[in-house]
């Protein structure tokens, strides 16, 4: 699987449990954890859309082990983040060492996705596009 089709996966089951957290809390009348529903559509939804935007015009990252491992890094580190914060705005202080933790791995993949987006021409640049040229 490639770092992009991973990312567009994941980005779309993030948002059907971001809509799932949000018509929740629309019918309990309930609204405490809409932090986490915030962390969850914009970490999960909306960075691994544009991740898998950008592993798609970069063929050769796109296929890459090291891009893969970044979004599962932030998979991972956002699906945490998203019960920590949640726990946090129920009243459970004591997950507040995991959503620090969590926040510092959303951050590594972050880091990871900078090192990407600055690294030398092999993979920043996209593959060539077919070009049409008048007949003659």
């Amino acid at each position: 699987m490639t770092a992009s089709a991973l990312s567009f996966r994941l980005a779309v089951l993030f948002v059907i449990a971001g809509m799932a957290m949000g018509i929740g809390m629309a019918m309990s009348q309930d609204h405490s954890i809409m932090p986490a529903h915030a962390h969850l559509n914009l970490l999960g939804w909306v960075s691994l859309f544009l991740f898998g935007i950008y592993y798609e015009r970069r063929p050769a990252l796109d296929t890459s082990r090291l891009a893969i491992i970044q979004v599962a890094v932030w998979s991972i580190g956002t699906v945490v983040l998203t019960i920590a914060v949640a726990a946090l705005h129920l009243g459970y202080t004591a997950f507040d060492p995991l959503a620090a933790i969590a926040s510092l791995t959303v951050l590594a993949a972050m880091l990871m996705f900078a090192y990407f987006v600055f690294r030398p021409a092999r993979y920043l640049n996209p593959t060539p596009t077919g070009r049409l040229t008048p007949a003659e």
